[in-house]
């Protein structure tokens, strides 16, 4: 009788190479610094290869993830970026910095067994650092090669054209996916530099932008046309682009508008909305004063306010700015924090300090107009609240100061209305965000669509390009181009 074969059991994941955490917080390099080619190789040939992918439908732009997979365990590292290209249009930024714990690794059918010698559960497979890998390595291959560097595009068709106001992930996505069909897309952004929250937001430390404007040139040579400092509401308006002849707009200005907690003291000296904080430091390159001439306040001790992952932007930014102490105060404790697990991770390993079970209530003086304080109410857990998650609940005279000469805010955005004023046709909700078609993202102005975090609040990278790609379909089929 023939013996049963068993099939053996997948390696443990590969590690990635990092930067010691005694070195990378005295520098804004890359913290993580990628796989090697055999690394890569032998990380993808972990993949079970399942004939009902779950890790597909995980990702919100649909990557075909085992077909990627199977070319870079075949050391086919062009085949992999070609398919990575077909459904995302942004490989080296998802790669950095999707939640993919949550998204398609979350739903990685290896990472649901376990290992039967130890009975420990597996580890799925890497899919955002092959990503990354694929698309790095592509490019760095390509640079030597024009051929092979340089994008297919499709024939121009005249007369069609597109506009997109902001040119964050969402509206890149609309545009790599229509200038593919051969749309002429023009992208009108606000600020001097394009990437939106890309280039504002996340830290080089996380997404150099270097990468970030490698991927926004791959664009251009794919026939999009990027116009900076163009308002959308004061120097451009949605009626005059389809007055132009534009037979669609997108819009994808994000959520920039900082939320503040409105406890007294907040008009001190020293207290910071994270976006301000992280915009001077990111787009400014106040990291690189005087090279740049965009200086920043750099705290000794900084207190944090938020669990997110721009909570833990700002914090680790200050640390390499040279704050000595540096504390993220949070009103629930570390295990509901919103952040990416990864960057809880990195910044305890950075030495970030972390105030869980604490809720601001004042800003306190020097008595010089500058802050001194943090007066903090200590907090417990209560029952459930409507999100699922427990309520924070003040414990009655448990109060206390913490010392810190910087504050910033990292509690959520909102719309900014600049644009939306300028067009009072567009449907908003109670909150301020576009209205939308869930399937294909057209507002109440025809031919008008909208994506991302001014239809979401403020979310994820993946999920505005998901929506980004949702709207480029609609746009599609209303030109008749599928």
């Amino acid at each position: 009788m023939a013996e049963k074969k068993t099939k053996p059991t997948p390696k443990p994941r590969v590690a990635m190479r990092e930067q010691p955490a005694i070195e990378r917080v005295g520098n804004f390099s890359e913290v993580a610094l990628g796989y090697t080619r055999e690394q890569a190789m032998a990380e993808a040939a972990r993949c079970l290869q399942c004939k009902k992918p779950a890790c597909v439908k995980g990702c919100p732009v649909e990557i075909n993830i085992p077909g990627f997979i199977t070319r870079l365990a075949e050391g086919d590292v062009r085949g992999a970026y070609g398919i990575l290209r077909e459904t995302n249009s942004l490989p080296a930024v998802c790669g950095r910095v999707c939640p993919q714990e949550v998204q398609c690794e979350g739903a990685c059918i290896l990472g649901q067994m376990t290992d039967k010698a130890s009975g420990e559960k597996l580890e799925p497979v890497a899919i955002g650092r092959l990503e990354r890998f694929a698309a790095d390595t592509f490019a760095a291959e390509s640079a030597c090669d024009e051929l092979t560097g340089k994008p297919v595009c499709a024939m121009p068709r005249d007369g069609l054209k597109v506009a997109c106001i902001g040119s964050g992930p969402s509206s890149l996505t609309v545009a790599g996916y229509l200038s593919a069909l051969g749309v002429q897309v023009t992208i009108f952004e606000a600020l001097h530099e394009p990437g939106g929250v890309l280039v504002y937001g996340i830290p080089e430390f996380r997404l150099p932008k270097a990468t970030v404007g490698r991927e926004i040139d791959a664009l251009r040579a794919q026939g999009v046309e990027i116009r900076c400092n163009w308002v959308g509401g004061k120097t451009v308006a949605v009626r005059d682009l389809l007055n132009d002849g534009y037979q669609a707009v997108f819009i994808g200005v994000g959520a920039g508008l900082p939320k503040f907690l409105g406890v007294p003291g907040e008009s001190l000296v020293g207290v910071y909305s994270a976006n301000e904080y992280l915009t001077r430091v990111n787009l400014g390159r106040a990291y690189d004063y005087p090279a740049y001439d965009t200086p920043v306040t750099r705290g000794k001790h900084v207190a944090v306010i938020g669990g997110g992952n721009v909570a833990m932007d700002a914090a680790r930014t200050a640390l390499r700015l040279g704050a000595e102490r540096v504390s993220i105060v949070y009103r629930r404790t570390r295990e509901e924090m919103p952040a990416r697990r990864e960057e809880i991770h990195h910044a305890l390993e950075e030495g970030v300090h972390l105030e869980m079970l604490c809720n601001p209530t004042a800003y306190v003086g020097d008595g010089k107009h500058r802050l001194a304080a943090l007066r903090l109410q200590r907090m417990c857990l209560g029952a459930p609240d409507a999100s699922g998650r427990c309520r924070p609940e003040a414990i009655p005279g448990d109060v206390f100061e913490l010392p810190c000469d910087q504050a910033i805010l990292a509690v959520g955005t909102g719309s900014n209305r600049v644009l939306l004023q300028d067009t009072p046709e567009v449907t908003l909700n109670k909150w301020g965000y576009i209205v939308v078609d869930e399937e294909t993202g057209e507002t109440s102005l025809p031919g008008v669509y909208a994506g991302g975090d001014i239809v979401t609040g403020a979310a994820t990278v993946i999920l505005a390009m998901g929506a980004g790609r949702r709207a480029a379909k609609a746009i599609a089929h209303k030109l008749g181009l599928q």
